[in-house]
């Protein structure tokens, strides 16, 4: 007794070494097989090479070993190419990371610190020394962290190192926005009007968006990927957003200069890629449709664009080039620009990077952007010209990410461990690009962002026919994550027929994202299936634990009538367990259920009627309550037999708590500031604090007037979901 008192004590703790021994193994036995072409856990990475036709010549002079310094998908996507082309791999990570699927792919593997960016994946006094301790001869950046970073690529050179990417003049001039609108201007290359100048305080903003007229964009000089932005209508969003701009700026760059632009509204989010070498050669490689964001972050992107036709295509890309030119670029690169429902365009910025969603250029072209990277940098002319480069298919991207898209605008990180993850690569034209495997941890400290889900068709219905197919069979457990949201989109009328913008998510779901509303088909499917469910569960119980209780003694029962809760609505259901399928009565309907599938399996592939229905069971219990996940929504369902449901409805219904008077964090993360304490009066809307999460800066207002009685938190805390910040009288 005394025993299994400690034992259930400590279980949290046992189970934690376990996992942390297992990883450990997972970690020897891959740098075993990591030259064995079809390793579990390298399948993943190797995806990408369905998608290009790149002919590596091995007799090709190039380096012998790389560096990436970064973590994830992008370490990996570079590792795949790197053992292609016969390239020794040397990854930087983080104590956090130390068992991550970068790190186990790696030849080597160096520790650059503790889990915040700036203490590892941004020290480049230690990455330094991490390239001078492994012998490394060139450095790929990947996205992010100090892939456009100047000071990186001049000390780089300095040590006589490569760095896989841009020149320092062309990193700095497109990484300031500044520098670059008047680079662009000098090119000839379309540009938005604005402030050409740093913004300095609200007041000088309020009278440059006077002069420009609202709505502007207020942006971080130094920024990318969506941080340090916000769009302003009126001098009160300008006067909140700059300051919070200046602050996720400075946390996420360094660098709190703002500028200021005229927001031009209902545009389209379309990019150039772009290719150079040192011999004086460049090439665009087709456009990237990016209009799907939110909090302008990309979600789920698609090349080509429907909306471009050839003369607006070329004339994009020629100016794409021109602007690379202009700055002797080098390398792979991405130019973003606006574009209006006449066509027009407008040069918005330069990543000196390679792009998140550089996968789907690679589908429709068959060329591999690492590939040719490596190549530039090494100073061999581009292995292709203009006339090379075409259209082949539709390509398809969706970001999967750790997030509740039901909260704040579209979604929330979510934090934990992987307890099952199943990639749906069974299904032929799919590509994920991943860094993570069952048991990975998505933390606090990184962006959650899971996989790039990719798929690849002749047409652009086929690709997303497959896309839509590939969210279904997505099995993550451990998480919350947007499959339910990307869904939707996906189906969504005005995307299906392209007409798309910026804005699509904040007008088509103007009070935030509720789930996927089932059609009176999808309905039917679901009842069907979950009744399915539920007596396979009942005759399983009965066979294994010696029930009688659906039947008479000794013989299961047959039929079932049953009431099923969903969607706020009672609906009554017979089901007959026949030999080959369950058959379920609803109404004056008859539909029929497949039995060929198995209810311990992670993804039930059933067919209703004929027609192919995936699911999942997420929970079940012994009351009837289900959560079955379908077109990527989780549904709470509820399935008694009509003698319960009578006893049901005579209960009382519980009361939900009053959380008005309480400030609550909606996600995990940091209290950043506090702007109110103990004593003081707020009123309603009055913002109180900043949770700052994934480096995005989150402000948090009050619900209601009143006096604050409790401050629980001080600023730079950690704080989880849920947790009570400020508690008012």
């Amino acid at each position: 007794m005394l025993l299994q008192t400690v034992f259930l004590n400590n279980y949290s703790t046992i189970m934690s070494v376990f996992v942390r021994h297992y990883l450990r193994c997972c970690n020897k036995l891959n740098r075993i097989c990591v030259n064995t072409r079809r390793c579990r856990t390298y399948s993943t990475a190797y995806n990408a090479e369905l998608y290009t036709t790149t002919k590596i010549d091995k007799d090709e002079p190039t380096f012998d070993k790389i560096l990436i310094a970064n973590r994830g998908e992008i370490a990996c996507r570079v590792i795949h190419t790197c053992r292609a082309m016969g390239i020794k791999t040397v990854a930087i990570h983080s104590d956090v990371d130390s068992d991550s699927l970068h790190v186990r792919l790696a030849d080597e593997a160096v520790c650059v610190g503790p889990a915040p960016s700036a203490q590892s994946y941004l020290n480049m006094d230690v990455i330094m020394n991490a390239i001078k301790q492994t012998g490394a001869q060139a450095v790929h950046p990947g996205y992010g962290f100090l892939s456009e970073n100047n000071e990186f690529s001049r000390r780089l050179a300095e040590a006589g190192v490569q760095f896989i990417g841009p020149p320092e003049g062309a990193i700095r001039a497109m990484g300031d926005k500044l520098e670059s609108k008047q680079i662009a201007k000098n090119a000839n290359v379309n540009i938005v009007p604005g402030f050409d100048g740093v913004v300095k305080n609200e007041e000088e903003a309020i009278g440059h968006a006077k002069d420009l007229g609202y709505p502007v964009m207020i942006k971080a000089s130094a920024g990318g990927g969506g941080k340090g932005m916000r769009i302003a209508w009126n001098d009160t969003e300008l006067r909140e957003g700059f300051r919070l701009s200046t602050q996720e700026a400075a946390s996420s760059f360094g660098d709190d200069r703002l500028l200021i632009e005229k927001f031009i509204d209902n545009p389209r989010h379309i990019e150039i890629q772009v290719l150079c070498d040192g011999h004086g050669n460049a090439v665009y490689l087709n456009e990237r449709e990016c209009s799907i964001q939110r909090r302008n972050q990309k979600v789920i992107e698609e090349a080509p664009s429907t909306f471009l036709d050839a003369k607006t295509r070329k004339a994009m890309g020629e100016q794409a080039v021109a602007l690379a030119k202009a700055v002797d670029y080098q390398s792979a690169g991405t130019v973003e620009f606006l574009v209006d429902s006449q066509r027009n365009f407008y040069f918005l910025e330069m990543n000196t990077r390679l792009q998140v969603e550089h996968p789907i250029t690679e589908c429709i072209t068959g060329i591999d952007l690492v590939h040719q990277m490596i190549r530039v940098a090494k100073g061999h002319p581009l292995s292709i010209t203009q006339d090379d480069i075409g259209i082949n298919g539709w390509a398809v991207e969706c970001r999967v990410y750790a997030e509740d898209p039901y909260k704040a605008t579209f979604g929330l990180p979510s934090i934990g461990r992987l307890y099952k993850y199943m990639e749906p690569e069974h299904i032929p034209k799919v590509r994920v690009d991943s860094g993570i495997t069952e048991g990975s941890e998505i933390s606090i400290y990184y962006d959650p962002m899971i996989s790039k889900l990719v798929t690849y068709g002749s047409t652009r219905k086929e690709a997303l026919d497959t896309m839509k197919k590939a969210l279904d069979s997505y099995v993550i457990r451990g998480v919350t994550h947007n499959i339910s949201l990307l869904q939707d989109v996906l189906v969504h009328p005005r995307f299906i027929d392209g007409a798309i913008t910026t804005n699509f998510l904040p007008e088509e779901y103007p009070e935030g994202f509720k789930g996927h509303k089932l059609t009176e088909i999808e309905q039917l499917q679901l009842v069907s299936m979950a009744t399915s469910i539920l007596m396979r569960q009942l005759l399983k119980d009965r066979t294994f634990l010696n029930q009688t209780r659906i039947g008479c003694k000794g013989s299961p029962q047959k039929v079932l009538n049953l009431i099923v809760n969903i969607e706020k609505q009672n609906i009554s259901v017979q089901v007959e367990d026949l030999e080959k399928s369950y058959k379920v009565i609803i109404g004056d309907r008859i539909v029929n259920v497949n039995k060929s599938w198995s209810i311990s399996a992670d993804l039930l592939d059933l067919e209703v009627d004929d027609q192919a229905c995936s699911v999942q069971i997420i929970s079940h219990d012994a009351a009837g309550n289900l959560k079955i996940q379908f077109k990527g929504t989780i549904y709470p369902i509820n399935i008694v037999t009509t003698a319960i449901a009578e006893l049901q409805s005579l209960m009382p219904e519980k009361k939900k708590p009053d959380t008005s008077k309480e400030v609550i964090s909606p996600m995990p993360g940091k209290l950043f500031s506090l702007s109110a304490q103990v004593g003081e009066k707020v009123y309603e809307g009055q913002e109180v604090c900043i949770v700052e999460a994934m480096k995005m800066h989150n402000s948090l207002h009050a619900a209601k007037t009143g006096i604050i009685k409790s401050v629980n938190f001080e600023a730079g805390d950690s704080i989880g979901e849920g947790d009570v910040i400020i508690q008012l009288e």
